[in-house]
């Protein structure tokens, strides 16, 4: 913190006034700092030098402690086919946004504002790229940011960051109810309102493209080396329709899709995309990819993490490590 000292002259007003009338478009505290400023300047320059420096390191010290203290929320919220992304300080964790909504769909008309953003005044736009990053701070848990959060309003939609489960999905409507549930008793402390809150949603996530949690990343079958990549078999058990708008859960037809997420030897992370092929009943084959973002990949690579140590006895980066020494072997080394 700088050290500042407070320099009090008193003068007769009628003085002030009159000095003032012969000043050019200053006020005298204007212009007495400026004759401070000439009297700085004129100092040796050496120390000049100096005591500069150590204002700027002290400025500059400050300013960082105080980032480093501040924490933030994320937002993507798309409302009336349009979309915004922003930041907010604080920051709101999931129990504050859950209310904020429940307040805002409920409200009487005439009440609320015309669109849920301007609940936040003091929000800050940001980029995709700066709400991805901040996703990906929220997935490390650092503490610096409180909440991520993807509230689609024409989907009917709330998604949330969770730092172990990646993105967990809820209809909009289970998310305002449990608000409700939450705030029914004024006595409950905040421990108690947390965990009504997560007992009111447990079991109620939905499947969300853009929003594939842990839940989703099942693998099956060997872990396949290809291409100085590590293939895994991503296990269909969820609806895969909601997640990259196929139809095939249903029985109009026979098609099936199969999904592979794939793990880069060389970079010692995974790839960011899914590859998806559609079988069609007619023996067609239709390919695409799933970009995955920053919660996904993180997740995605927690569970390659667990089922490479389950069918190999070893990490994704020794197992990676042993395939590049012996390339001459194929296929995975099964833990018997």
């Amino acid at each position: 913190m700088a050290d500042h000292v407070d320099i009090t002259l008193w003068i007769d007003r009628r003085w002030k006034d009159a000095i003032e009338k012969h000043l050019k478009d200053e006020t005298l505290q204007e212009h007495l700092e400026d004759v401070l400023d000439e009297l700085c300047n004129q100092l040796p320059e050496q120390e000049y030098k100096r005591i500069s420096a150590e204002i700027y390191a002290e400025d500059a010290a400050e300013r960082e402690a105080r980032e480093a203290a501040r924490t933030y929320a994320a937002y993507h919220v798309v409302e009336n086919g349009q979309e915004w992304y922003f930041k907010t300080s604080p920051g709101e964790e999931l129990l504050d946004a859950a209310k904020k909504l429940r307040g805002y769909v409920t409200a009487e008309k005439g009440t609320a504002p015309d669109l849920f953003i301007k609940l936040f005044a003091d929000g800050q736009p940001i980029t995709v790229q700066e709400y991805d990053a901040l996703t990906a701070l929220r997935m490390e848990n650092t503490g610096k940011v409180r909440g991520v959060f993807d509230i689609n309003f024409d989907k009917r939609e709330f998604s949330a960051v969770h730092i172990m489960d990646g993105w967990q999905t809820w209809a909009m409507r289970d998310v305002s109810v449990a608000a409700y549930r939450v705030t029914q008793s004024q006595f409950a402390s905040s421990d108690d309102q947390w965990r009504k809150l997560l007992d009111h949603l447990s079991g109620k996530e939905i499947t969300s493209a853009g929003h594939l949690s842990a839940r989703i990343f099942s693998f099956g079958d060997e872990i396949i080396e290809m291409d100085g990549k590590l293939n895994f078999y991503v296990r269909t058990e969820f609806d895969v329709d909601a997640a990259f708008g196929t139809f095939v859960c249903t029985d109009k037809n026979d098609d099936w899709l199969n999904i592979y997420a794939n793990y880069d030897m060389e970079k010692n992370c995974p790839c960011d995309t899914l590859e998806l092929c559609l079988c069609k009943a007619d023996g067609t084959e239709e390919t695409w990819s799933y970009r995955l973002n920053a919660a996904e990949q993180d997740v995605l690579l927690r569970k390659m993490e667990e089922y490479c140590q389950k069918q190999t006895g070893m990490s994704l980066h020794d197992y990676a490590q042993q395939l590049r020494e012996e390339p001459e072997q194929q296929g995975p080394v099964m833990k018997l």
